[in-house]
């Protein structure tokens, strides 16, 4: 388990993002601990897909600050978060579907023959490239009938893995996954939550959004709540019930951030048919 008091590999404070008169971000937090598995949820509008495009360069906040490691990042484009060992595994999966595995783990970042050949010609250093993309799939367990075959005759579960394995391959500091369970069957979808597994294993933090409440109490050690474009609670799945969890996310509960205790809003809760279970 991670220490409350370590330093957060990525930290946001006071993120505004403005379109005309709609605040997408109204002064958001947010804070990824080291090794840890941290859910962003949020109900429609509630600004989490604008709070990851400003911390992996897709948009600049019009203010705030984002760290990492404690130091002052200034992202202006997806490949600035790149170079900075941020990958994303976007729910659309970015995967090229008419080349094999082992190029597309290698996608943006192919690896050229020694020489000449390389050199001159641009020739790929294939074979290197395969035992590095088998390497990579062994580790996280991930089981294919060959490296050499098209991403597009793969199942959909098969191809989340490959995205997974290519985040994996090239973050050195954290992984992001938007919805990586949304269009998969539920044995696709635990092969998936297993691989979020391995990966925080390996080191490697990670942020996941999800809609999918069960899956995020399954793997998530701390859920991260945005409504209204900004944090307003960080909670534990083991001090909290998935239905609290859920008034947070809606308003119809708050919590208190001192001693983490429920708030009710009865006429809201009541509305909603929420019955807390947490400290009062």
């Amino acid at each position: 388990m991670t220490p409350a008091h370590a330093q957060p590999v990525m930290e946001a404070r006071g993120l505004v993002k403005r379109y005309g008169q709609v605040t997408a971000l109204d002064g958001a937090d947010f804070e990824l601990l080291p090794g840890e598995v941290l859910a962003v949820i949020g109900d429609n509008g509630a600004g989490k897909s604008t709070l990851i495009k400003a911390l992996t360069g897709a948009i600049v906040p019009d203010s705030g600050e984002i760290k990492l490691d404690g130091q002052v990042v200034h992202f202006r484009t997806p490949i600035d978060a790149r170079r900075h060992g941020i990958e994303t595994v976007y729910q659309d999966l970015a995967v090229a579907p008419a080349l094999d595995i082992a190029s597309n783990l290698f996608l943006g970042r192919e690896q050229r023959r020694s020489g000449v050949l390389g050199t001159v010609f641009r020739m790929l250093d294939k074979p290197a490239m395969r035992r590095r993309a088998a390497q990579q799939m062994a580790e996280l367990k991930i089981g294919l009938r060959s490296l050499t075959q098209a991403v597009e005759n793969l199942s959909g579960g098969q191809r989340q893995g490959v995205a997974v394995a290519r985040a994996a391959a090239w973050a050195e500091h954290m992984v992001i996954m938007d919805e990586p369970t949304a269009a998969l069957g539920v044995k696709e979808s635990g092969q998936v939550l297993d691989l979020i597994r391995r990966i925080r294993d390996r080191g490697l933090p990670v942020v996941l959004i999800s809609h999918n409440m069960p899956h995020v109490f399954e793997v998530a050690d701390r859920i991260h709540v945005q409504r209204l474009g900004r944090r307003v609670a960080v909670v534990k799945p083991d001090e909290h019930s998935m239905s609290e969890v859920v008034a947070v996310m809606t308003g119809a509960l708050t919590i208190d951030a001192s001693d983490q205790a429920v708030v009710v809003d009865q006429e809201a809760a009541t509305a909603a048919g929420v019955r807390p279970t947490g400290k009062e």
